[in-house]
């Protein structure tokens, strides 16, 4: 599908890699104003090759291999600035604490950093598009329902997208009878395969494929733009072919690696903080320093987390509201800190949570959610999380109190992340928790 190329990270990737290097020789020809020797462009390009992998991870945490990074081109400069501060920081403390390489790179250092800043942005902003051009196609959209008009006034507002919509049919209006006539026109047909009146129509619909015309499913262009599961598009085979339950030798056995060694590493340093945090909730409001709540773990079975009080009272059922509730002055700064959730290290290195899962409910959400949102209990089939991909892209999700509507979009992220788990989507996520924790972005 062209709308979104998965080759365009890699693409990227090479390009950034060639303006790294091409900057750096661009700024020994300003530093020395003559045509930087091999020997000493070697110099320069050994220490600087380390200072590379770091930069490119850092892209990677700001999001700049995302596809949002090639669709909207007009976020990269603040991105890119962002991630180049960053680099900035890195590389002086790379320099000045490891002295190791015989260089004094201070005057090469900024000089470098103010050329690849440009030398990036012009790459990122023009060079890529001109390598790989995007034709336009033209499709036609065939569902119904608020996700495809979600979908349809996405791409329609949206030029940077690589589509152009010819026709929508709305399945609650009518069926395909007339759909033949207008489907040359079209190069592109993202259609609701689930539907009863399109499965009456897929004979005729067989018969277009010799029109060299494309057939894609909604619910997989849906997810590709938004990074989440249409929920009123999916019914029960959709989890049957998308949601397995068997292990998975290789990827469990990492993941659990993962959690262990970074849970008992970071569970170690945080407990300096622990005397901090008990003399601050005891000057705040003498109140105690944990709260233990039974969440809902995997298989809906019933685990017991521990977090550091930041509310007045220890709240455990959602049905109550929090009119006589309250989250504490000394609790602000913990949630915003993300340093209430530093227990729970200790809940992920005993095998209760994972660093990475769908977040742990209390029952009485639970119950609540079951009730009215379909579907929701196969989050509970793997181990729930500390951080995930709903944490990191649902910038609604909900905190505290019932809040079905925007549970039910929740959902959707976890369901994106219950189809698509893998080692590397693990690492994703926990790269760009790093991000959020150092950026102290509010739940």
């Amino acid at each position: 599908m062209t709308i979104l190329n998965k080759k365009a990270a890699w693409v990227l990737l090479a390009g950034d890699v060639a303006a790294f290097i091409l900057s750096l020789w661009l700024t020994l020809l300003i530093r020395y104003a003559v045509k930087p020797e091999k020997a000493t462009f070697l110099d320069h390009l050994a220490p600087f090759s380390v200072l590379f992998l770091v930069w490119l991870l850092v892209f990677f945490i700001f999001g700049l291999y995302d596809k949002q990074s090639v669709v909207f081109k007009s976020r990269v400069p603040v991105l890119l600035t962002q991630a180049q501060v960053a680099n900035m920081l890195i590389a002086t403390a790379f320099f000045y604490f490891i002295p190791w390489y015989g260089i004094s790179p201070k005057t090469t250092l900024f000089l470098y950093l103010l050329v690849s800043l440009g030398l990036i942005l012009l790459w990122r902003i023009y060079g890529y598009f001109i390598i790989v051009p995007r034709s336009r196609e033209r499709a036609i959209l065939i569902g119904r329902g608020r996700e495809m008009a979600e979908l349809s006034r996405e791409i329609r507002e949206n030029r940077h997208y690589n589509i152009d919509i010819a026709d929508t049919i709305d399945l609650e209006r009518g069926g395909l009878e007339g759909f033949g006539a207008s489907a040359p026109a079209a190069s592109l047909v993202v259609i609701d395969l689930s539907n009863d009146k399109v499965r009456s129509a897929l004979p005729r619909l067989y018969n277009l494929l010799f029109s060299r015309i494309r057939f894609i499913e909604m619910d997989e262009m849906y997810e590709n733009v938004f990074d989440r599961v249409p929920l009123s598009l999916v019914q029960h085979h959709w989890f049957l072919e998308n949601v397995s339950t068997s292990p998975k030798l290789v990827y469990d056995t990492l993941k659990r690696c993962m959690d262990i060694v970074i849970s008992l590493v970071l569970g170690l340093l945080s407990l300096v903080l622990y005397p901090l945090v008990y003399i601050a909730i005891k000057l705040d409001d003498g109140g105690p320093i944990f709260i233990v709540q039974d969440r809902v773990g995997q298989n809906g079975g019933l685990v017991k987390i521990f977090k550091f009080r930041s509310m007045a009272r220890n709240e455990t059922d959602l049905s109550k509201g929090l009119s006589e509730n309250y989250v504490t002055r000394v609790g602000r700064f913990l949630r915003k800190s993300r340093i209430d959730e530093l227990p729970q290290l200790w809940n992920v290195l005993r095998g209760d949570l994972s660093l990475i899962g769908p977040r742990p409910e209390l029952p009485s959400g639970v119950r609540l959610y079951e009730e009215q949102i379909p579907f929701y209990g196969i989050r509970h089939l793997i181990k729930p999380g500390l951080s995930g991909w709903a944490q990191i892209y649902h910038e609604d999700h909900p905190h505290h109190g019932q809040a079905v509507e925007e549970t039910r979009e929740k959902l959707s992220y976890d369901l994106y992340y219950i189809k698509n788990r893998s080692f590397l989507l693990d690492l994703n996520i926990a790269l760009k928790t790093i991000k959020e924790l150092v950026s102290r972005k509010g739940r």
